[in-house]
């Protein structure tokens, strides 16, 4: 009975940290981590605060704030529970009301003339998110995945833009990565090979729209 009970007590501490995990790294939070970081620990934390704060304030408005704000409405109007919007079926608003979000803030950025690879950030997750809305038709990839995946990337477009040795965050995020794709397989969100898929998308978007070797298509669109 002892040892029956202290299996559940750990499962119920792995369901707790899961949980904890998947809400710490949501996809809307990657893209605001992302900059905050990006104004910490890079060069760029040279910028004037008051520049930063705008930036900030601007990513945090159009991708937690305006997407949280409206997917909790749709629920609430639908009547379905925050677990329901795993399920692929009625993922599509809650996908699309994020792409709305994303597209007012590059918009946004733009016309504040943010430089390109700051609004590239908010450009992959514009990516990320069609990528999903459209392969959730027949399909479901893993969103948190996709954001960590896009993490990564940035890190290893922005060493070679910047010239920075990026070992010890890779080696961080792919910690991270790791722990939160077992989060979602263990909370039962998604299944090995959607969070697999998912974080592959990320760092491919990632690298092809941050990266200075790849982006040039990219940047003529941010220009």
């Amino acid at each position: 009975m002892d040892r029956e009970r202290e299996h559940i007590i750990a499962d119920k501490t792995m369901l707790q940290v899961a949980r904890a995990t998947s809400m710490v790294f949501t996809p809307f939070s990657i893209p605001f981590l992302s900059f905050l970081v990006l104004f910490l620990f890079s060069y760029l934390r040279i910028m004037p605060i008051q520049y930063k704060l705008i930036v900030l304030g601007i990513v945090y408005c159009f991708t937690i704030l305006t997407p949280t704000i409206t997917i909790f409405l749709f629920r609430k109007i639908n009547g379905f529970a925050r677990q329901e919007l795993s399920e692929r079926k009625k993922r599509y608003v809650p996908i699309l009301l994020t792409i709305i979000s994303y597209v007012f803030c590059l918009l946004m950025m733009r016309r504040l003339n943010i430089p390109w690879y700051m609004t590239g950030i908010i450009l992959v997750s514009l990516v990320v998110s069609i990528i999903c809305i459209a392969v959730n038709l027949k399909w479901k990839l893993s969103e948190h995945m996709a954001g960590i995946g896009g993490v990564i990337g940035g890190l290893v477009s922005f060493s070679a833009l910047f010239g920075y040795n990026p070992v010890g965050w890779l080696c961080l995020f792919i910690l991270i990565a790791g722990i939160l794709g077992s989060a979602r397989i263990v909370l039962g969100h998604h299944t090995l090979g959607e969070v697999l898929s998912g974080f592959a998308v990320g760092l491919i978007c990632a690298l092809l729209v941050l990266h200075p070797v790849s982006n040039i298509l990219f940047r003529v669109f941010l220009f």
